[in-house]
């Protein structure tokens, strides 16, 4: 409570010191202009005027709360005080984003490929792992990392095709399995682009009818294990390159699925959990849970 008091009392101050450093600068330019209209004696005080208006901003820009280091916002005291609900129904376990984020790094990169590699990435870098992947097989990747992807994540293109020869969908789960409603709604997605072939890659599992409904409409559903496998038949070379891809960067740190950016850890009012929100707060409100430290 005392910082927060502290911070409004701060603010406020610099708010009323800007107020008269502007106050003052106005008035020296009123004077200013009456005393070259008229050439009277009101130029006197006009440089004593404005000096104070200076010194006044001088002061605003000690006083004025600093930028906030990740957000590049100002610390204001109510910045998760307005609407703490948005961040308690990501953090309850609603919706997709709320599954399993990474945690903050506490153990170092993996030296070969295992489960533990996927539980260790956040899902941009999945993403970029499984478009490498496929890059290793031959084909042109495109991807489509945030904003309103369609249920595409990553366009293949072959050189014997013109247009998309086949899409892939990313789903960077640990211990939910995909549903049939998620393999539905891809195969939706590979209608509307009339293709035939598809993937649909997750680093969890699949339930059984989700599994049944992927055979059924020609899609290859690529789980954890699959993944891994995968990855075995590639050259030495090419896995640890595909390791170095996975862990790049601040490889543990989710990218915001809507802006591309990466997340900051923040804490909300009322709440004991962390969790990790996007710089560009409040104009976007997308946040994921922080994931308890791996052993």
């Amino acid at each position: 409570m005392r910082t927060r008091k502290t911070g409004q009392v701060k603010k406020d101050a610099s708010r009323k010191v800007l107020a008269m450093a502007i106050s003052l600068l106005g008035m020296g330019v009123l004077l200013l202009s009456l005393s070259l209209s008229l050439g009277s004696s009101l130029l006197a005080p006009v440089p004593y005027v404005f000096l104070t208006g200076f010194g006044l901003l001088v002061l605003y820009a000690v006083l004025r709360p600093a930028p906030d280091r990740h957000s590049g916002q100002r610390n204001e005291p109510t910045l998760f005080g307005k609407d703490t609900t948005v961040f308690a129904s990501r953090m309850d376990g609603e919706g997709e984003e709320s599954a399993f984020p990474p945690h903050r790094g506490e153990r170092p990169p993996a030296t070969d490929w295992s489960p533990r590699v996927f539980e260790d990435i956040e899902w941009r870098r999945f993403e970029a792992l499984c478009a490498s992947l496929f890059g290793q097989a031959g084909f042109e990747t495109r991807a489509q990392s945030h904003g309103a992807d369609g249920g595409v994540d990553i366009w293949l293109y072959s050189q014997h095709a013109e247009g998309p020869a086949a899409v892939v969908q990313c789903k960077h789960w640990l211990g939910k399995p995909v549903g049939v409603k998620e393999m539905r709604e891809f195969y939706g997605v590979m209608a509307s682009h009339k293709l035939q072939r598809g993937t649909f890659a997750a680093t969890s599992t699949f339930t059984e009818e989700a599994r049944r409904f992927a055979k059924d409409n020609g899609i290859s559903a690529l789980d954890g294990q699959g993944l891994l496998a995968l990855i075995s038949t590639r050259t030495p070379a090419q896995q640890e390159s595909l390791l170095a891809i996975a862990y790049e960067g601040e490889y543990w740190r989710p990218t915001c699925a809507s802006c591309g950016v990466k997340m900051v850890e923040r804490s909300a009012r009322g709440k004991s959990r962390p969790f990790w929100g996007c710089v560009h707060f409040p104009g976007c409100r997308f946040t994921l849970p922080v994931r308890a430290p791996a052993v």
